[in-house]
């Protein structure tokens, strides 16, 4: 017996053919179907298609769609056939063997079943002679057959054996029709199942299909009966994604084709807990390992710096809590007030704004974090290993996708021995704040990776998705989406601003907090005030309206507004909730009280409590000068920086010093400098790719793929490939050639190589080279033409070859993906021997040399990562690479991290 296969349409991802089928190979689908419109915007053959996906473990499972072929004049049925045999011609070639044909919308068709019967029987006829089958589909918009039933009584009518069903759970459930009477039709008709679930919307049903539909788990549809009923009827085919939604479509296929798995794991998951044993053995073969249950919040993770760390301490003191404990080896502190714990992360964080905190880890109580690792690698999400001393304990954490690691910590008698990695500070917690536990975290994230984190949630914790909440909040429409466990000791909320246009503010971005549950608000909320707490302010406007709508015992309604406590109520309790400022720009606290059964968020008062924040963080903001307000950059250590270090101490020697990617080097450039052969050894691979994801850190770029004129761009594929694997963007290349017309050939046909690998081309202008300057550079670019080359600005190499700054700002800003950071001493080198000796071992911090280095910056859109290319050989040998890369960024931040107005010198 084996397991359903799983297949995706290639209509839900975004990209090329090549993409597709990429993405859906590494989500680990068996099989596919293939969309017409990506196929003729292929420039493969269909016989080639047919090959990229034998080659990835890929079949075809279905070819779509063929449109408007029954109950039609004679006339147009005859020019349908002859469609219809070239289009069995190209399912041929391409190995699949199903052809959907959605019922007619065409003004030619006729309500005549019989006549759909027939015809429908005669091109299944001609399938038939071919090996190939026939499967129609009832549109929900179909002009006379718009339902499964209607569609099932015209294929029993034509009865030919190459001629079923396909049943689409989107056609079937957005008519609300009742899915039960799937179970009438055997098993054997049902030719294909496609799965899509929506949210409930008023609207035009073609645009509510074609626009919004939504994988599985995160719409309204009742999908696990769906399934249920289609898997009754002794249904053996895949069960396979058609999921049209414009924010997938322009997401990286990658990670959109992970969420598709994990839905459609999670939704087999949900379906076999009702199915018959035998379908249910079968889920379970394809399935996932059992969530372990969860049985609370053991602790949340706060990243901060020497600003924003000083205030957290404040902020948690006056709120009760109390350092009870510091770690043994890193520089983390431990908070604790009666079962809430929060951590205190001062350790270097690429993520974190200067002067703010950030939410980076939570930890939840698993009875079984061996199983739970197990089901999030069935789920493809990122087990990441923990660096620790040998007396530490092990704790097991997965990635969720904004780079938060989420610990399983284990219930029971031993659950707590992580406590033991902390030495005691001889502080207790007395909960003077009243605080008891952790009732919710609460996270933001943008539009695009909403549906992806919910998914996270739900399918690899197991935790229960509740129903799409929409608020009204001042700066436009919030969309919120909590997930908790069945006793609502697990509560997170996610958040997003579906909508948002322009970046003129809230001045509070992606907000995240934690909420403490207390026994009484109003007692907590008098006692953190003694100790100093600064509660959020809630205007008089909000109780006068509170007064007016609920009506509350006036005793109570003065304590809220003395307290600034907000209120909700619902037919199952009430809740009570009051909040602390920010903490720099991102994060704060909470303190709510729940009052009986409610389980809800206090959602009503969400718009006064955003209000509320945005005036005391803009009144901070007013207060505080100019000069404090740091220009943030994004930044990237190139491999040439710390050139000892192998691939995987680089990754981690970034992480530590705070750079958000990593420049790796592929190639070998001199033969005395250490090789890092990624492209073919296993082991290196594995063990860098496991860094990257322990430590959040990203590859940039890659280098170098240095074409000569005796290099040949397809010895560069499995280069290429390598760096796709480790999910880098950019790949730097030079062109050291005389001839122009061979060398634009050449990086030409590089792009080329590179595109359906996600990668830009990006090419450097060592003045010692044949392409030693800006102008030669531009005149390569303009000659090969390809929308994925770009210019990488080094700059050394731009001062070195007098390039001009007034050129540079006439470019397109779409050549520029990057640029590489230093500065160099005033004197320009005579010789190229004494150019390179420069370049590779002599460069300087930005500001110690004579390189205008804002000149040439302010030259370049702005935005673009900075990637700190500079060999000090002599530092290095004295401190090492790792320090090396940390007073590298120490000095950029210094010299670039500036308001604009102190970035220049006074005249």
């Amino acid at each position: 017996m084996s397991d359903y296969r799983l297949a995706i349409a290639t209509v839900c991802l975004s990209g090329t053919l090549e993409d597709k089928l990429s993405a859906a190979a590494a989500a680990r689908f068996q099989s596919i179907e293939l969309f017409d419109s990506d196929l003729i915007a292929s420039s493969w053959s269909p016989r080639r298609v047919r090959q990229e996906c034998a080659r990835r473990g890929l079949s075809i499972d279905l070819y779509q769609p063929f449109r408007d072929v029954e109950a039609v004049p004679p006339d147009v049925f005859a020019a349908n056939l002859r469609r219809a045999e070239r289009t069995f011609d190209v399912l041929e070639e391409l190995g699949a063997s199903t052809l959907l044909v959605c019922s007619s919308v065409s003004a030619d068709a006729v309500d005549d079943d019989d006549l759909a019967a027939e015809q429908l029987h005669t091109l299944a006829s001609r399938a038939e002679e071919r090996g190939l089958r026939i499967a129609y589909e009832a549109l929900a918009w179909g002009r006379f057959v718009n339902t499964y039933a209607h569609a099932w009584r015209i294929v029993r009518r034509a009865g030919h054996p190459a001629l079923g069903l396909c049943l689409d759970s989107f056609h079937v459930l957005s008519r609300g029709d009742d899915p039960a009477g799937i179970r009438v039709v055997p098993g054997a008709k049902v030719f294909h199942v496609q799965l899509a679930d929506a949210p409930r919307l008023s609207m035009d049903v073609v645009e509510w299909s074609r626009h919004h539909r939504l994988f599985p788990g995160l719409g309204s549809f009742d999908l696990t009966t769906f399934v249920s009923h289609v898997l009754a009827t002794g249904y053996d085919g895949p069960l396979s994604l058609e999921v049209f939604n414009d924010v997938y479509r322009q997401a990286d296929p990658r990670y959109a084709a992970i969420d598709g798995m994990r839905s459609l794991l999670a939704l087999q998951e949900a379906a076999g807990a009702s199915a018959a044993p035998a379908v249910r053995e079968r889920l379970r073969l394809g399935g996932l390992p059992p969530a372990p249950a969860l049985a609370g919040h053991v602790f949340t993770e706060l990243a901060v710096d020497a600003v924003s760390g000083p205030a957290t301490a404040r902020a948690l003191t006056a709120l009760g809590f109390a350092h009870t404990g510091q770690h043994r080896s890193k520089p983390v502190q431990l908070w604790e007030q009666g079962k809430a714990r929060v951590l205190v992360n001062f350790a270097p964080q690429r993520t974190v704004t200067p002067g703010t905190a950030s939410i980076c880890a939570l930890a939840v109580e698993s009875e079984d974090p061996a199983g739970s690792t197990r089901r999030a690698e069935r789920l493809l999400a990122p087990v990441l290993p923990r660096l620790r001393q040998p007396e530490e304990a092990e704790l097991t954490s997965v990635a969720a996708p904004d780079g938060t690691a989420v610990f399983l910590v284990r219930t029971g008698a031993d659950g707590d021995s992580w406590l033991e990695d902390f030495v005691p500070t001889g502080a207790t917690a007395p909960a003077r704040g009243g605080v008891t536990d952790t009732d919710h975290v609460s996270l933001t994230d943008a539009v695009d990776d909403f549906d992806e984190t919910t998914l996270f949630y739900r399918a690899v914790l197991g935790l229960r998705a509740g129903q799409t909440t929409d608020i009204a909040a001042p700066f436009g429409l919030i969309r919120g989406r909590d997930a908790t466990n069945s006793d609502g000791r697990v509560r997170i909320t996610l958040h997003t601003a579906p909508l948002r246009r322009g970046d003129w503010a809230p001045a509070i971005p992606n907000p995240q907090h934690v909420a403490f549950r207390t026994d009484d608000a109003i007692a907590s909320a008098k006692a953190m005030r003694a100790l100093g707490a600064s509660i959020l302010k809630i205007p008089d406007n909000y109780y006068a309206d509170l007064d007016a709508r609920l009506d509350l015992p006036p005793d109570l309604l003065a304590a809220l507004r003395e307290h600034s406590i907000l209120y909700d109520r619902d037919e199952h309790g009430a809740y009570l909730h009051f909040y602390t400022e920010m903490l720099g720009s991102r994060v704060f606290f909470a303190v709510v009280q729940r009052v009986g059964g409610y389980a809800g968020y206090g959602d009503p008062s969400a718009p006064v409590r955003m209000a509320a924040h945005r005036e005391r963080r803009l009144i901070a903001l007013r207060d505080t000068p100019a000069s404090r307000r740091d220009e943030r950059h994004e930044y990237s250590l190139a491999h040439l920086t710390a050139l000892s270090l192998s691939p995987p101490q680089l990754v981690d020697a970034a992480a530590d010093a705070g750079y958000r990617y990593v420049g790796l080097r592929l190639t070998r450039v001199t033969a005395q400098e250490p090789h890092y052969p990624l492209a073919t050894d296993p082991a290196l691979m594995r063990t860098t790719k496991v860094r990257l994801a322990a430590t959040g850190v990203e590859v940039l770029d890659i280098e170098l793929a240095r074409i000569s004129p005796d290099e040949d761009p397809k010895d560069f594929l499995r280069f290429l490939e390598a760096g796709a694997e480790l999910g880098a963007r950019h790949v730097i290349t030079q062109l050291p050639d005389p001839d122009r017309v061979r060398k634009v050939d050449r990086f030409a046909r590089l792009c080329e190589m590179a595109r359906p690998l996600g990668l830009t081309v990006d090419l450097e202008f060592p003045s010692w080279t044949e392409t030693p300057d800006l102008r030669e550079a531009i005149r390569v670019l303009r000659g090969a033409d390809q929308p994925n080359a770009g210019i990488l600005v080094d700059l050394l190499h731009f001062a070195r070859s007098g390039s001009s700054v007034a050129d540079l700002r006439q470019l397109p800003a779409e050549w520029f993906h990057f640029i590489h950071v230093c500065d160099a001493p005033p004197g320009v080198p005579a010789t190229n021997e004494g150019l390179i000796h420069t370049a590779r071992f002599e460069r300087l911090f930005p500001g110690e040399g004579g390189i205008d280095v804002h000149g040439i910056l302010d030259a370049l859109p702005p935005g673009l990562p900075y990637a700190l290319e500079i060999p000090k050989a002599t530092q290095v040998a004295q401190v090492g690479g790792k320090e090396h890369a940390r007073m590298a960024i120490a000095a950029a931040r210094e010299h670039l991290d500036r308001a604009p107005e102190a970035a220049g010198s006074a005249s």
